[in-house]
């Protein structure tokens, strides 16, 4: 039998050609994934909490470990707030309900006080096959956003919470980029511009790098301890809107790294720009349980816009934010927060609830924490004495923290913040 004549093989397209001529010159093949192929905005993201300044300060400290002599002997590390890593203590009860939660066989032990292991009973009792180790509902396990409910509903004088409209998360940072993918929309001029203070907390300035937003800073007044003032967000609103679409006003408060904390006063001017203007309103409030300063209080955001009235309370769009890697806990590396969603339309709703379901759910020992945080031991409980005595030995005495930094002549430090940071 005769054989088929075989055919040519067709010819390579243009831009393989070209490939195999980049590989022929230096015997290796191009990367699929290069600084040239890659996300150009994920090369515009800078995270200065973990950028440069702390890699040589990682550096200057190896140095010294080695016997390398310097000016110094120590590196005192303030890019983040990381109680845990400069040495607070994890509160006992926390660590209680958690290690009960993670290793349930220890619930037959007499170590452990009954109200940690009826708390850890009761979650155990809702998680698939009774263990942290399935998967939850993807805003949360139920019964733990029903207690940040009542939470948010007793420190704002018993203003409605709905259990649905919260959304539990990898601590507050998750929850932030999540609102920002829905908010952020546009190409050239219709960009969505999103209105940050300076100074911020970087995570802002990187997320709106990340998704091509466009960031609009607003400046707060360093010469009156950081106040926010809303004459500089018009100014900031009526620059921006030249080249972009200002849709999202973000606020830190208590501040970071500012440590100012706001005034009842302030935040309806905010509230009332925001519905003037149509803005979203994001609240960053994780450190609202971290305001020392005698005369300062905290006010949330929702607390302030329900007590306005419907005018606003029925319209102005609102997300807050909270954390269990600040307060008295600090408990950061277990990654757990929470959002609340207010006038948020139905059918967004519906596509957050979506997005959230992607990343399938938040990590449940950090669920588990912030149910704790959420709910302490109350008074006639085995461990009510002790969790408030603990407590209380981790807040500061008299008066607001103070930097090191401030010992550095070459260094301008305003006065005590009423919050945590006192920003040089």
């Amino acid at each position: 039998r005769c054989r088929p004549q075989l055919s040519a093989a067709p010819p390579l397209p243009c831009r393989a050609r070209a490939g195999l001529a980049r590989m022929a010159e230096n015997g290796l093949r191009d990367k699929v994934l290069s600084l040239d192929s890659m996300n150009p905005w994920v090369k515009r993201v800078e995270y200065a909490v973990r950028g440069p300044v702390l890699a040589r300060a990682v550096e200057l400290e190896e140095e010294l470990r080695q016997g390398v002599k310097k000016p110094f002997t120590e590196v005192i590390k303030a890019n983040i707030g990381d109680a845990h890593a400069m040495g607070q203590r994890p509160i006992t009860f926390l660590r209680q309900v958690s290690a009960l939660c993670l290793y349930p066989e220890l619930l037959s032990e007499p170590l452990f006080p009954d109200d940690a292991k009826q708390r850890a009973r009761r979650l155990l009792a809702v998680c698939g096959g009774q263990s942290v180790g399935a998967y939850t509902a993807s805003p949360g396990i139920e019964i733990i956003r029903q207690d940040v409910a009542r939470y948010i509903e007793r420190r704002d004088g018993g203003i409605p919470a709905n259990p649905d409209n919260i959304y539990l998360s990898t601590g507050a940072s998750d929850a932030v980029m999540t609102m920002l993918k829905l908010l952020v929309s546009g190409e050239g001029r219709s960009r969505t511009g999103v209105m940050i203070p300076i100074p911020q907390y970087p995570l802002y300035s990187a997320g709106i790098a990340e998704l091509n937003a466009v960031q609009v800073n607003y400046y707060l007044d360093e010469e009156n301890c950081w106040a926010l003032d809303v004459r500089e967000l018009r100014r900031a609103l009526r620059q921006a809107r030249g080249h972009c679409q200002p849709r999202v006003l973000c606020i830190i408060n208590p501040g970071n790294p500012t440590g100012q904390v706001q005034s009842r006063k302030c935040i309806e001017d905010v509230i009332k720009f925001a519905w003037e203007e149509q803005l979203f309103l994001m609240a960053d409030e994780v450190y609202q349980d971290n305001v020392y300063a005698e005369g300062s209080e905290f006010h949330s955001f929702k607390k302030v816009l329900f007590e306005m009235g419907p005018t606003f309370s029925r319209v102005v769009e609102l997300v807050s934010f909270h954390s269990i890697s600040k307060g008295f806990m600090g408990e950061c590396g277990l990654r757990g927060g929470y959002m609340e969603v207010v006038n948020l339309d139905p059918a967004v709703q519906q596509q957050l609830s979506k997005l959230v379901s992607v990343r399938l759910c938040p990590p449940v020992p950090g669920q588990v924490l912030l149910d704790v945080v959420m709910n302490p031991p109350k008074p006639g409980e085995p461990s009510y004495q002790s969790f408030i005595r603990v407590s209380r030995q981790l807040l500061p005495e008299g008066h607001p923290p103070t930097s090191p930094m401030g010992i550095s002549p070459q260094i301008h430090q305003l006065p005590p913040a009423p919050a945590p940071f006192p920003s040089p």
